[in-house]
This record gives structure tokens, C-alpha cells and sequence, in this order.
């Protein structure tokens, strides 16, 4: 990873893409460790349920802009609970890699600045098992969920984002972080 060239100003940017549940943020804290690399998890940065792919704005703005400038990135994360914007501020330096975790961090839009893109994958069914384990199980929930995956789905479909990832990680692996395993990738260029 470190070996290919930064195409965000010196950082390079590591998208960690895939549908909810799948093992995105797991994977992600893994080859952050790897890489010491830091996170951005795209869910800090939506304001709400309705911000699922307009986010981005805020997302270039805040944290895309200044390290590609050379700067430290600055943001308050989404507090879902509260619903509002708040928190200790999150500073993320421009080091030699950073990784962008969550649902679309692969779009189109910043794919000529990715210098990876991992596009984490599970079976349906595991994948709402683990996140209605994960975020509760109530009634509003639930609807709220099921609109997000639709939109996922569909989300997937129109950008191409596993066929265009560099790898594709199996994250229906339980147990040890090593159970992850590489299960397709493109023929390059």
C-alpha cells in the first residue's frame, strides 16, 4: 500500500467501501494499525438518516480539502443519539496514508484520488443480523434501515464500486481480525 503514490496532495487515501454490516470499520482498524494510518468514518460526518450520499460536500470541506493542502483535517462528529453535530473535534493529520471508511467513500467522485480501494463484502442475511445487533432492533429502526440498504443497493449498482475496487475482502469471516480474506481482484489498469 505505502509503496504507490499518494494522489491526495502526499497523502494516500484508502477508501474502505461496502454495504452495512459487512465488516468495513473492522477491516479498516486493522489495516489502520497495519498502515498507523488514521480513520475518517464517513458516518461521523452525515447529518442523519437523509444524508446517506449528500454528505459530501461536508466531507471534501472539512477533511478531503486540508490534507490535500498539507493540512490537518478538523470536524465534529455526527452524535446520532443527540441529533446534532458535536463532541470533541476530530483532527486528522496529513500523514503518508489515511483511510475514508463507509458506504460510498469509493464513489466516482474520489476515485482519481484513491490510491486503494477495498470494497468489503458478507452475505445479506449475516449483514443485518450484525447490524440490528449493533444498533438495536426497535420498530423505527428498522425502517430506517431497510431505506438505507435499498438505497445501498441501488447506490452500488449505478457507481460499479466492487468492480472497480482494487480488492475485495470477504467480511463474513468471524472471530480473529486475520480471518478476513482477499477474495477477488481486478485485473489491473
Amino acid at each position: 500500500m505505502l509503496a504507490t503514490p499518494p494522489r491526495l496532495g502526499a497523502v494516500r487515501l484508502v477508501a474502505v467501501d461496502g454495504p452495512s454490516g459487512a465488516g468495513k470499520t473492522r477491516f479498516a482498524q486493522r489495516l489502520a494499525k497495519t498502515l498507523g494510518a488514521p480513520v475518517v468514518h464517513t458516518d461521523d460526518l452525515l447529518d442523519g438518516w437523509a444524508d446517506q450520499f449528500t454528505f459530501w460536500d461536508r466531507l471534501e470541506r472539512l477533511v478531503l480539502a486540508p490534507l490535500r493542502a498539507g493540512k490537518a483535517a478538523t470536524y465534529e462528529c455526527y452524535q446520532w443519539e443527540r441529533g446534532a453535530f458535536g463532541g470533541a473535534p476530530v483532527t486528522v493529520e496529513p500523514g503518508p496514508a489515511v483511510l475514508l471508511e463507509g458506504v460510498s467513500s469509493a464513489r466516482r467522485a474520489v476515485r482519481p484520488q484513491l490510491s486503494l480501494a477495498v470494497f468489503v463484502t458478507a452475505p445479506d442475511d449475516l449483514r443485518r443480523s450484525r447490524v440490528l445487533t449493533r444498533d438495536g432492533d426497535d420498530v423505527a429502526f428498522r425502517s430506517y434501515l431497510e431505506q438505507w440498504r435499498a438505497a445501498e443497493r441501488q447506490h452500488f449498482a449505478a457507481e460499479g464500486t466492487a468492480a472497480y475496487a482494487d480488492v475485495v475482502v470477504d467480511g463474513a469471516a468471524e472471530g480473529t481480525d486475520e480471518e478476513f480474506q482477499q477474495i477477488w481482484r481486478p485485473a489491473p489498469g
